[in-house]
């Protein structure tokens, strides 16, 4: 006998006959909001899955956050390019993927042969460690990347890609920074490896805090 019957008729509560530490188990059915639940799940679940990672018609909350992130960069950058490239905006545009997969191509196409594919040196210095010859402030990159410094061997690219596409050259290479990847040495002045670190420096010094009352004055 594989189970025993507790009452008699339809509606009563069938006890499995298996015994652990005095605990019975009942073999009922499931109630009907529960299996709701269980087969909407199932339904949401193969929809989403469709929905996000088949037909990837909508953006996962990592993209959509990046998205979101690019577009306040791009509303930001707007405002505070108005009068030329400055720090704060070469920095916004290392922010935003479309420019940065922009330079990145360029990058890939004009730069490789002197600073290697990861950006880690050739010919030319390694960008991805800490230190620069010519200046490692966003605006003094763009300077070298637009003149040059042909008695070194780098050449001046302003003439040939335009102000747009150097700048997103530069909005790559500022994402180099901090990567350390392996190749050639330091070389030049250490400066903030990361933009962020640029970022903090460029932006104007907090005022002073005014003196605690009753504390001793000067």
């Amino acid at each position: 006998m594989n189970s025993q019957r507790e009452g008699r008729g339809a509606g009563a509560d069938q006890v499995l006959e298996h015994d652990y530490d005095g605990i019975r188990e009942y073999d009922n059915r499931l109630p009907n909001w529960w299996l709701f639940i269980l087969y909407a799940s199932i339904v949401f679940a193969l929809g989403y899955w469709l929905y996000y990672h088949t037909v990837q018609a909508g953006r996962l909350p990592v993209a959509r956050y990046e998205y979101e992130m690019g577009r306040a960069a791009e509303a930001q950058l707007a405002k505070v390019s108005a009068g030329g490239p400055t720090d704060q905006s070469l920095l916004l545009m290392a922010q935003i993927p479309a420019r940065v997969a922009e330079g990145q191509a360029l990058f890939t196409q004009y730069c490789v042969v002197c600073h290697g594919a990861q950006g880690q040196g050739v010919v030319g210095p390694n960008l991805t460690d800490g230190s620069w010859i010519h200046g490692g402030r966003p605006l003094e990159i763009l300077k070298t990347v637009t003149d040059g410094w042909p008695a070194k061997g780098m050449a001046a690219w302003g003439r040939q890609l335009g102000p747009v596409r150097v700048e997103a050259v530069v909005s790559y290479v500022l994402t180099l920074r901090g990567t350390n990847a392996p190749g050639k040495g330091p070389e030049g002045i250490a400066v903030g490896a990361k933009p962020e670190q640029d970022a903090a420096a460029a932006a104007p010094a907090a005022a002073p805090a005014p003196p605690a009352a009753g504390g001793n004055r000067p």
